[in-house]
């Protein structure tokens, strides 16, 4: 994440944390680029287009008329959710050790971690830098995850409990300054140019893998040699998919027709399709390239550099590795985004447009390339959340794009979901069928607990007619949907990330992780609190903890729904009237939630956390939760000097339906959840333990901030690791109740 959290790789110096005084790390998560004049929603409740004026043609009226209303989750397979009206477990307290802390009478097991091996021949993790062969290794930066089951032959199984593939991500990596320190011997290299052998190693960390996990009945393992056993990384050729296949934003070098393009980067949050695929969003991909100084004169200062500005990649801003110092390979140059030659087919100036979409991965196919789903629109993607499939209605997908100021977004498919393509054995194609044609929409939300989603097509006169931004294709709304948005008065929220669909009412929940470019000005119904808060002598200001939104349609494809705060994140001490609004206590508060998913078989809500304003006091967590309803609660007024804003607060968590289930090692964000069919195995991912310390430290164990995995007795050396952990309960029950 940029700027206040941790996530998204790049050091996150955070605004809500103390930088170490011995390190010099440059923020590339730092993005702050929406400066549009798009205003805050309760500017223009007064200006609303009708939506006669707005849409062109009775199409999506219609379908909003024929659906029904959502009515639960698919993101995975397996049981069906189990009503349960109380959390089972004793809340874990707050904690700054370095290890993983759950709750009595539960077990968790290290077992997949950066560096191991997965495929025959490779050697074991020496963790001291000086590995190699990451294409056949775990990458770093553990993030979303996905359980993809096997029955004891092998075959895919939707109920099967002890044997699995794992779709994980690997989000970036623990850097200072521009290398990446921990897999390199002695650091690696500060300064440009970077050697060619370091930079070969950082783009094979980044990306995917596929991991087979299995039980014996008492512990679990990874197969090494699993033929399911995949790494997709930087280097790894992918298809480009949707609207803006061919278009004239992807012609690169390496693809002049504009079709194909390589590797996936910055992978954060997952989701798991109603056909049994794997989609990722692609995050902070925008730092990792660079742009030469004068690139504005170069390109005409056409259109392509408003949107290059908006997407964070000004003229001579330096990329986050420098890989593009590496040498004149295609490897290294395809990171300079500069317009070099003489069109877009002979440089790469439109490499940057290939990133930033939601790719989708079979997770049974090691031979299928990965897609690029360009439909679904481009922007810092976190997770897609899917509504449960409802025969003949279309698929619906919810996403955020994590930035300050940025916009939640919701995928129509044009589509009318056949639950055949649940059980096919073309999994991608039937991606091809719902994800490549839809409408895409976002999401403006008005002070009364309403809102309304805003289509983002030609075919609203708005985005045609703009004089905001050039649009003259579906494809330019496709590459460039953050200009869309803005240019239809979508609502700036505080950080949009994972989301999650109520597996048994339908509601949306969406984690807004943090904003501190929230004021007391532009506070508004949605993201009401502004506050000052002190983590030692240094002063944290604006929406500093952050909250989650819950939404429910009128019906899954209509433009129509209503909101409100499911819970504020805050400290337990802090002040109820501005604050602490949903009374959180000492087994429940926490800051900076941003992962979120719902378990299909217990139906407990899963909230990990990216923290940086907190971390004083505990390391980052997860915590289970019993949501209510929208509408629960009440409205509640936050004051803001001589300015009120009114909101909309859900019922009051109390310990037994929010509480604090797992902390994690010093330094790591606790990010990427899944579980076995039944429930009584989750999956959980620790991120960068000991990303704070110092460059100059790395062969000083002494020194390092966290030595976990090492310290918890998993493999060798003493460098942190990201490592995938699982968690049983000892009584063999379902977790969390």
């Amino acid at each position: 994440h940029e700027g206040e959290g941790h996530c998204g790789g790049f050091f996150h110096k955070t605004e809500n944390s103390t930088m170490n005084p011995t390190s010099d790390r440059i923020d590339f998560n730092d993005e702050d680029s929406n400066t549009s004049a798009n205003p805050h929603f309760d500017e223009v409740l007064g200006k609303r287009l009708s939506r006669r004026s707005l849409f062109r043609g009775a199409g999506l009226a219609a379908t909003a008329a024929g659906a029904t209303a959502l009515t639960g989750c698919a993101t995975t397979g397996g049981a069906s959710s189990t009503a349960i009206d109380r959390l089972g477990f004793k809340p874990v307290a707050k904690t700054t050790t370095d290890k993983v802390s759950i709750p009595e009478g539960y077990t968790a097991q290290i077992i997949y971690a950066l560096g191991d091996p997965l495929a025959a021949g490779v050697p074991v993790f020496k963790n001291d830098g000086t590995d190699t062969q990451f294409e056949l290794r775990a990458g770093d930066h553990h993030d979303g995850m996905e359980w993809f089951g096997l029955d004891a032959s092998g075959k895919p199984s939707d109920s099967f409990n002890s044997r699995g593939i794992l779709g994980v991500n690997h989000e970036a990596t623990t850097d200072e300054k521009l290398s990446s320190f921990f897999i390199h011997a002695n650091g690696g290299t500060a300064a440009l140019p970077r050697p060619a052998s370091e930079i070969d190693k950082e783009l094979a960390i980044h990306g995917l893998s596929f991991v087979e996990v299995q039980a014996d009945g008492k512990r679990w393992a990874y197969r090494q040699t699993s033929p399911f056993n995949r790494r997709i990384t930087t280097m790894t050729p992918a298809v480009l998919h949707g609207v803006a296949r061919g278009s004239e934003h992807m012609v690169t070098r390496y693809s002049p027709d504009g079709t194909l393009c390589r590797g996936t980067l910055n992978n954060c949050g997952t989701g798991k399709t109603p056909w049994g695929t794997f989609v990722s969003g692609e995050e902070n991909w925008f730092g990792y390239f660079h742009r030469n100084a004068k690139d504005d004169d170069a390109r005409k200062k056409d259109k392509q550099v408003q949107a290059l500005n908006r997407y964070g990649r000004k003229a001579g801003a330096a990329s986050r590795h420098g890989w593009e110092s590496g040498g004149s390979e295609d490897r290294y140059a395809r990171w300079n985004n500069s317009a070099v030659g003489a069109a877009a087919k002979d440089d790469y100036r439109n490499e940057m447009n290939t990133f930033g979409y939601v790719v989708e991965v079979d997770a049974y196919d090691t031979q299928a390339p990965m897609r690029k789903r360009t439909s679904l629109g481009r922007f810092a993607h976190e997770s897609v959340a899917f509504a449960r499939p409802v025969a003949g209605q279309p698929v619906v997908a919810y996403m955020g794009d994590d930035a300050r100021g940025e916009y939640i977004y919701k995928f129509v498919s044009d589509a009318k979901w056949d639950p055949k393509d649940a059980q096919g054995a073309n999994r991608l194609a039937a991606g091809d069928k719902y994800l490549d044609k839809g409408t895409l929409f976002a999401a403006r939300f008005k002070e009364d607990g309403t809102g309304e989603w805003i289509e983002l097509s030609m075919k609203n006169p708005v985005i045609e007619g703009s004089s905001y931004f050039e649009f003259k294709s579906d494809a330019d709304v496709a590459v460039f949907t953050r200009l869309a948005a803005d240019a239809v008065g979508a609502t700036k929220m505080d950080r949009p990330e994972w989301g999650g669909v109520h597996p048994r009412t339908g509601e949306v929940y969406i984690t807004l992780t943090n904003n501190s470019n929230r004021t007391a000005a532009t506070a508004d119904a949605v993201n009401p609190r502004v506050y000052t808060d002190m983590k030692g002598s240094k002063e944290q200001k604006g929406n500093v903890n952050g909250h989650i939104v819950r939404m429910a349609d009128a019906s899954p494809a209509g433009t129509d729904f209503k909101w409100d705060i499911y819970v504020f994140g805050a400290e337990a001490g802090s002040d109820k009237s501005r604050v602490n609004l949903s009374s959180l206590t000492d087994d429940n508060d926490m800051s900076s939630p941003d992962g979120l998913v719902f378990s299909p078989a217990s139906g407990i809500c899963w909230i990990q956390t990216d923290d940086g304003a907190y971390t004083d006091q505990t390391n980052c967590m997860m915590l289970a939760a019993i949501p209510g309803r929208l509408g629960d609660g009440g409205a509640r007024t936050v004051q803001h000097g001589d300015r009120q804003v009114t909101t909309h607060v859900g019922k009051t968590p109390t310990p037994a339906t929010l509480a604090r289930f797992l902390v994690g090692p010093k330094g790591a964000e606790i990010t990427g959840w899944c579980e076995t069919p039944d429930g009584r195995a989750i999956f959980v991912n620790i991120q960068h333990p000991g990303e704070n310390t110092a460059m100059a430290d790395v062969n000083n164990p002494a020194k390092y901030e966290s030595q976990w995995p090492a310290n918890a007795g998993y493999g060798a050396g003493q460098r942190p690791r990201s490592a995938t952990i699982v968690i049983t309960k000892n009584d063999g029950g379902v977790i969390g109740t």
